[in-house]
């Protein structure tokens, strides 16, 4: 087959690599890619959230396979569109992608399907929104309701901070995608990252991580994208997963095929468990970046046959099969992030990298100039290693991370710590 993935992130790095170890691809593209990807692909410039140009490419290229990787594209109707030209897309339609991209659109599914999550209000004027958190009171949680690239979530712990979320978000902190915004009641617990793969009818468990979405040790400091993931999650016992499944990701998904808009493609279900029962925090319409990197590594060339009997309505004959084993990645960010930062700089000691199927440097942020490697983004190397237990998987993705000769670069140091 001849795949194009679209994205330039970590995450397509990883998809990228796990479709590669599959003997059914022939040839891959990757549009527009990064570095790190141009290494195993062919890349392409492409604006990959103008439908029409991506049509005609995979036309050009005699495309077989679309793996649509961010949620930006979905939610311009990008799957839609190729559909419409007769190819395969591994991707939900811009309907259904409002699970993502509208957070307020998401809060009416679960009602309607009475997934449990968090109370809330959705409100399009600032000061009714502050009038709500007054009378709430903190911690609480302000969301910008459209797409905010991961950022538009401010877990206020007084007030304060929340009325200046608020104000921020109205003032055009986060563009278009504040122009509405959520309050929600802050839930307590452990998040986890449950994903499933959906056909738009049957829901195949794809597998659990966790994430770190702040950006200091210990889970301080603002959020981010995400600082490194590891993979199984601990706190996803078979019991929460069942319940997962049962309370809320089959009844939303059942709602959506009510409303005509049925789900196909992967489903990041963000849950916060207490008590041994899981809330929905957020849906995600594709998979997170990085949980993405770990989830490719443990699962290898299956993913791609996984991804592809989603998009073929296959998944009632479908198995995940998972090696008893665990993967971390690990974020090298650029100082600064999520704040300013600096581009430009060289990254040193990429040329030793292992390349192995338990040990692989994704790159995110990454560019190529004069044969150097140099850093382009805030979040810019996912070190990514396997291991028989958590510790060794951590000890390796940590020595990839320490042989990086990258100055102004950091990364967090205590990734895992929740489960070691």
């Amino acid at each position: 087959m001849n795949i194009l993935i679209l994205g330039s992130g970590g995450r397509e790095h990883s998809l990228a690599w796990a479709v590669m170890q599959n003997p059914k691809c022939d040839k891959l593209i990757v549009a527009p890619g990064n570095a790190g990807i141009a290494q195993i692909a062919s890349c392409a410039a492409l604006d990959i959230e103008d439908g029409g140009a991506v049509v005609t490419f995979a036309e050009e290229n005699a495309i077989d396979f679309v793996i649509v990787g961010p949620e930006a594209p979905l939610a311009a109707g990008v799957a839609d569109r190729l559909r419409e030209g007769g190819f395969l897309v591994f991707g939900p339609s811009a309907a259904a992608a409002r699970l993502e991209a509208s957070k307020s659109f998401t809060k009416e599914i679960c009602d309607a399907a009475n997934a449990p999550t968090a109370a809330y209000g959705h409100f399009s004027d600032a000061e009714a929104a502050k009038a709500y958190v007054r009378a709430q009171g903190a911690p609480i949680v302000v969301k910008a309701d459209g797409l905010a690239a991961g950022k538009g979530v401010i877990v206020a712990m007084d007030e304060s901070e929340a009325l200046a979320a608020i104000d921020d978000m109205f003032g055009g902190a986060f563009g278009g995608a504040g122009a509405e915004v959520v309050v929600e009641e802050f839930m307590e617990g452990e998040e986890a990252s449950f994903f499933v793969l959906c056909d738009g009818e049957t829901v195949l468990p794809f597998g659990t991580a966790q994430d770190h979405k702040r950006v200091g040790e210990g889970d301080t400091g603002p959020n981010t994208g995400g600082m490194g993931a590891y993979s199984p999650a601990p706190v996803m016992t078979d019991a929460i997963t069942q319940k997962a499944l049962a309370q809320i990701v089959r009844p939303t998904m059942a709602e959506m095929a009510r409303r005509e808009m049925p789900y196909q493609g992967v489903l990041y279900v963000g849950l916060m468990i207490k008590d041994d029962q899981p809330r929905l925090v957020e849906y995600n319409v594709r998979f997170g970046d990085p949980e993405c990197q770990v989830l490719m590594m443990r699962l290898g060339a299956q993913a791609m046959d996984l991804m592809h009997a989603a998009a073929e309505g296959r998944l009632d004959k479908a198995q995940v099969h998972w090696a008893d084993d665990h993967a971390m990645t690990v974020v090298m960010a650029a100082k600064g992030y999520p704040g300013s930062y600096q581009k430009g700089d060289v990254i040193g000691g990429l040329d030793g990298m292992p390349e192995s199927s338990s040990q692989m440097c994704f790159h995110a942020g990454t560019s190529e100039r004069d044969g150097k490697i140099t850093a382009i983004g805030g979040r810019v190397l996912n070190l990514t290693a396997r291991g028989s237990t958590l510790a060794q998987a951590r000890d390796r993705a940590y020595a990839m991370t320490d042989s990086i000769d990258w100055p102004r670069g950091f990364c967090r140091r205590d990734i895992g710590w929740r489960a070691l």
